[in-house]
C-alpha cells in the first residue's frame, strides 16, 4: 500500500480541494490492464519493490477476487485503491505476518486495504482521503468491521491522517519497508467526525459513483460520529431521524414531558447561562434517587 508525495504533497493526512470533475468508481474489467501497467510503472520501475519485467504489467494471485477503487480524471485512471473483502482466503499481510501473532481476528468482519496508489503529476492532491474513504466504505458495504493494511514506513502520516493506527509491526518488499496497521471501521468514522469538514468538503467535490451512498444510512452511531450525518455545525438537522445515536452519554427515548414543560419555562434563561461544570447538584439528585 502506497502513495508517493510530490514536491507540493501535504503531510498532515488533510484533504485540500479537489476538482469537482474528479470522479470516483469501482474499477471494471476493462480498467485493469491499464491498473497493472500502473502498478509496475510504480511498484517496480520506480520503487524498486518488484523486478521489472517485459509485460510492462504487475499483477498478483490476490487480483482473483480484489475489487478496486479508482480515481478518475479526464477519462484516464490517475489512482487507484484495493479492497481485499471480508471472507477472502488470503489478504497480502498474510506474506509477511503469521496470523496467530497479530492482535485482531482474522474473521469474516476484517478486510484489507492495500496498493493505495496516486500517480504523478496529482500527488500533491491529496487523493489519498478520496481512495481511501472510497475503499472504507466498499469494505464497510461488504459486511466488513475492522481494517487492516500495510504502509511505507516514510510516508505513515498519510494514513494515520484517515484513522489508521500503526502497530510497531515493519516488513520488507524489495527495497520498501512496510508497516502494519489496524482500525476498526468505527474507529475510523469517528477519527474522521474530528477532523474539521473533510468528508464534507470531499463530498462536494467529487463525483462518487460508487454503488452505495456517500454517508452510511440508518447508522448506529458511537463516539459522536452521527455527527458525520447531521453535520458538525448542526448544519444538516433534517437528517437526525434517521441516524441511530448509540453514544452511552445519549438518551434513546424521548425526554419526560415534565422536563420538557420546566425547560420551556425557563428557556430563556437556560441558553443564556452556563451549567455547573461538575454537575455537583445533578450528582446529588441521581444519588438521592438511587
Amino acid at each position: 500500500m502506497a502513495i508517493l508525495p510530490g514536491p507540493q504533497a501535504r503531510q498532515d493526512g488533510r484533504f485540500s480541494r479537489l476538482a469537482s470533475s474528479l470522479t470516483i468508481r469501482l474499477a471494471g474489467p476493462a480498467d485493469l490492464p491499464c491498473i497493472y501497467r500502473l502498478r509496475h510503472a510504480v511498484y517496480a520501475a520506480e520503487l524498486g519493490q518488484h523486478p521489472v519485467n517485459a509485460e510492462g504489467q504487475l499483477h498478483d494471485a490476490l487480483d482473483a477476487f480484489n475489487r478496486y477503487v479508482v480515481a478518475v480524471e479526464d477519462g484516464a485512471i490517475i489512482g487507484f485503491v484495493s479492497v481485499t473483502p471480508p471472507g477472502a482466503p488470503q489478504f497480502s499481510v498474510d506474506k509477511y505476518f503469521a496470523r496467530a501473532t497479530l492482535p485482531f481476528a482474522f474473521d469474516d468482519k476484517l478486510f484489507e486495504i492495500r496498493i493505495l496508489t496516486v500517480m504523478p503529476p496529482h500527488r500533491g492532491r491529496d487523493l489519498n482521503i478520496a481512495l481511501m474513504y472510497g475503499a472504507l466504505r466498499l469494505g464497510e458495504s461488504l459486511g466488513g468491521r475492522r481494517v487492516v493494511a500495510i504502509g511505507r514506513r516514510e510516508i505513515l502520516s498519510l494514513y494515520r491522517g484517515v484513522g489508521l493506527k500503526p502497530q510497531g509491526r515493519t516488513a520488507q518488499s524489495g527495497a520498501v519497508t512496510y508497516e502494519l496497521m489496524t482500525e476498526t471501521v468505527t474507529g475510523i468514522h469517528n477519527y474522521l467526525a474530528r477532523v474539521d469538514r473533510v468528508l464534507s468538503r470531499l463530498q462536494q467535490n467529487v463525483d462518487w459513483q460508487l454503488p452505495f451512498p456517500f454517508w452510511p444510512t440508518n447508522g448506529c452511531y458511537h463516539g459522536g460520529a452521527f455527527f458525520q450525518a447531521i453535520g458538525v455545525e448542526f448544519d444538516q438537522l433534517e437528517t437526525r431521524d434517521a441516524v441511530i445515536n448509540a453514544d452511552v452519554l445519549d438518551a434513546w427515548f424521548p425526554p419526560s414531558p415534565k422536563v420538557l414543560e420546566t425547560l420551556h419555562e425557563h428557556l430563556d434563561w437556560l441558553v443564556s447561562t452556563s451549567p455547573p461544570t461538575g454537575s455537583e447538584g445533578l450528582i446529588e439528585v441521581i444519588a438521592r434517587a438511587r
